[in-house]
């Protein structure tokens, strides 16, 4: 994984599994920890984009594997000895006092695939919710008398959003009001990247659903969204063009900006002394000719 997104300017990822059985979650976790025990480059940590979510806004995730929180499931998501742990979850449905309980063993949260309310979300916010997978996406939308999850998440200067800048997910004028909106410094680009991302093959299997990617946009046969098909540096190309941001701030919110949601500001996001040698090089085109990740190069000329 690192391999085929280092060369699209991804230098630092979380890996990602979407609702599973707990022992699909159990081995991703392993796999996880095995990576960072062997210094597998690249590799900072996990996100777990559920299965505690809400059936309501489930988009592909299985809904046969989506299920409240077990009994021992902070247990389960904070296992991971080093590196960062990210779970998505639906905030709504968890018993008071939860998310505070996760960010107390040193797991940041997101809610995402969530029909809470703005209240919903306010109250995880003050139990120490962090963030947004995927703005706008399998979320309560804004209203102007229930401002819902998207509300909460515009307004709330503690937390970090996640955008995913593909045209398709979100249109190009809601990318631009959202980065306007949103304090500086909390905006993020993600991709959601499905394994089409550099790929000959543009299709691939997601459980029994086969997903195919055309020009760009990843989707079921019925055409609903299926991930993305959007790598990072495209993701900074298209913040610019829609979001009318100059590349400073672009990059900043491919790199700083979520290096300091991943409470890694310290070593990562910036070219500094004492900071990890995480860099690329590209073109006008934006073309990655270059990277680096912890000061080792390869070139894709």
């Amino acid at each position: 994984m690192v391999a085929a997104h280092r060369r699209f300017g991804t230098t630092s990822m979380l890996p990602t599994l979407i609702t599973d059985s707990r022992d699909k979650m159990e081995s991703a976790i392993a796999a996880v920890q095995d990576a960072l025990d062997n210094g597998i480059a690249g590799v900072v940590g996990i996100h777990l984009e559920g299965p505690y979510l809400n059936l309501m806004r489930r988009g592909v995730h299985s809904a046969d594997q989506i299920r409240p929180m077990e009994t021992d499931a902070i247990e389960l998501v904070s296992r991971l000895r080093n590196g960062c742990t990210l779970v998505t979850l639906a905030p709504e449905l968890l018993d008071k006092g939860l998310i505070a309980k996760l960010v107390a063993r040193d797991v940041r949260v997101c809610a995402g695939h969530t029909a809470g309310t703005y209240d919903d979300i306010m109250l995880a916010i003050d139990e120490g919710m962090q963030g947004f997978t995927h703005l706008f996406n399998a979320m309560s939308p804004l209203t102007h008398r229930e401002p819902g999850v998207v509300g909460a998440a515009l307004s709330d200067d503690r937390t970090w959003c996640g955008l995913i800048a593909d045209g398709f997910h979100v249109h190009p004028a809601v990318i631009k009001t959202a980065v306007r909106a949103k304090a500086k410094g909390k905006m993020m680009l993600v991709t959601d990247a499905m394994p089409t991302v550099g790929a000959a093959d543009k299709r691939f299997k997601l459980g029994d659903e086969e997903i195919i990617a055309i020009d760009g946009r990843c989707a079921l046969a019925d055409g609903t969204l299926a991930g993305s098909d959007l790598d990072m540096i495209s993701a900074v190309r298209n913040c610019m063009e829609m979001a009318e941001i100059g590349l400073g701030e672009a990059l900043r919110m491919a790199s700083l900006y979520p290096a300091e949601f991943l409470g890694l500001g310290h070593i990562l996001g910036r070219l500094a002394p004492g900071y990890l040698a995480d860099m690329i090089l590209f073109d006008d085109q934006f073309n990655v000719t270059r990277s680096w990740i912890k000061g080792v190069q390869e070139s894709y000329a």
